[in-house]
This record gives C-alpha cells, sequence and structure tokens, in this order.
C-alpha cells in the first residue's frame, strides 16, 4: 500500500489526484488552507484530511510534519500542487500578489520538502512531483503573448529551479523529484483570471483527465528522469 500527500488538494487537479488516488488502494493525506473546505469535502477512510496548512506562512512545513509523523512513517509519493494567480500589468504591477506567488510556487516547496525529508518521512525510492507550467518556459513565451503576469510567470521559472536544485541535493539519497506541466486545464483559477476564453481553442482539459495523465507518468517516474521538466501531456 502507497502513502501519497496531496498538498493544495480543495479543489482542481488536486482534488482529482486525491479522489483517484483513493480508489486503489493507497493511503491519501490531502492539505487544505482551512478546516471548512476540509468539511465541506467528500471523506472516505483512505483520505486523511490536513487542514490549517498555508504555503504562504513559513510555518507550513513544521505543522505539516508534525501532524504526519502521528500516522505515518514514509510517503512513497508527494505532489506539491498548491498554487495561486494574481493578475497583474506592467501599468499596474502588485508587490502583494507577486510576493503571494512567488512563496507558494517557489520558496514554500523547498522548505516543505526540507522539513519533510529531515523527519525522515521522505526517503530512499520517494517521488517529490512540483506542479509547474509551461508559463514559466522563457523558450515558449512568444511575442504574440504579450508581457504582464511577472508573478505568475516568473514564479513557476523559479520553481523549475528550485526543482532542479532539489533534484541535486537528494539524488544521493534515492529520492527523485520531478517538474511537471500537467496541461491547461479547466478550472476555477483559470477562469477566475479570464482564461475561460482560450479553454477550447487551447485544448483546456478537465483536473480528472490531467489528474489521470499524471498519476500514469508518476508510476513510471524513476531517478534516471529526476530534475527534469516534463510535459506528459504535452506543451498545452
Amino acid at each position: 500500500m502507497s502513502s501519497i500527500l496531496v498538498i493544495g488538494a480543495s479543489r482542481g487537479l488536486g482534488a482529482s489526484l486525491v479522489d483517484q488516488y483513493s480508489k486503489g488502494s493507497s493511503t491519501v493525506y490531502a492539505t487544505v488552507r482551512s478546516a471548512s473546505r476540509s468539511d465541506d469535502l467528500k471523506s472516505k477512510d483512505s483520505i486523511f484530511y490536513i487542514d490549517g496548512i498555508d504555503l504562504a506562512t513559513e510555518n507550513a512545513g513544521p505543522e505539516l510534519v508534525s501532524i504526519l509523523t502521528e500516522s505515518a512513517s514514509r510517503l512513497d509519493i508527494v505532489i506539491i500542487t498548491a498554487g495561486y494567480f494574481g493578475t497583474e500589468s506592467f501599468d499596474e504591477p502588485s508587490w502583494e500578489k507577486q510576493l503571494k506567488m512567488y512563496t507558494t510556487s517557489s520558496i514554500a516547496p523547498v522548505f516543505l520538502v526540507h522539513h519533510l525529508v529531515k523527519a525522515g518521512l521522505l526517503v530512499r525510492g520517494s517521488k517529490i512531483i512540483l506542479v509547474s507550467s509551461e508559463s514559466g518556459s522563457i523558450t515558449l513565451r512568444h511575442e504574440s503573448e504579450g508581457g504582464g503576469n511577472y508573478g505568475h510567470h516568473a514564479s513557476k521559472a523559479a520553481l523549475n529551479m528550485a526543482g532542479k536544485l532539489l533534484s541535486l541535493d537528494l539524488k544521493d539519497k534515492g529520492i527523485v523529484v520531478g517538474i511537471v506541466h500537467p496541461g491547461f486545464m479547466r478550472t476555477e483559477m483559470t477562469k477566475s483570471v479570464g482564461f475561460d476564453k482560450f479553454w477550447d481553442d487551447g485544448g483546456a482539459v478537465t483536473p480528472d483527465e490531467a489528474a489521470k495523465s499524471l498519476i500514469e507518468f508518476i508510476d513510471g517516474f524513476d531517478l534516471s528522469k529526476t530534475g527534469e521538466y516534463w510535459a506528459p501531456r504535452g506543451s498545452r
């Protein structure tokens, strides 16, 4: 029986991952920010919701570890999919939004992984999946798409580098790190920033579809692929 932790499981891809993993023989730990949200989610015997884990705060790692160590001896898979997207432009940049995006997307994952490893929850054979986005790719960014949304794009680029560095630090421990673009999705987040107008032309998929292909990718992911950026569904 595998032990899986999904960080950012209240909706979208995270919720779909929890649902699909729970249908197998896995024990699933799922973090959400608010207790009210965990109460709203469908409960199963194989799912353990952990509320109050906010990646925008410095104590997210220690709090998570203190709860997990009460029932888990190791984690086979950790998927960090929590995110925040605040829109902005060159004319109206937002210090607050950018700070939250960088903290959530590229700073918090390093500290979360640090605490999980030091607590002995991530060991040889464990897999870490950092859910990123093609929006962090400098090569794929085209002039026709214009600028703006600095925090969103740059925080994903920073996450990609953080994932690469984590893979180098953890390789000798036999812990693998994957940086993954799960696909353009039809989620509340993309709709809230007006990206729903691109859903059809952009080939957006549902979170359930993205979760299915991501789980299949994770099944075959090993040390030979650690530290690399992957798009199981392609760049779209």
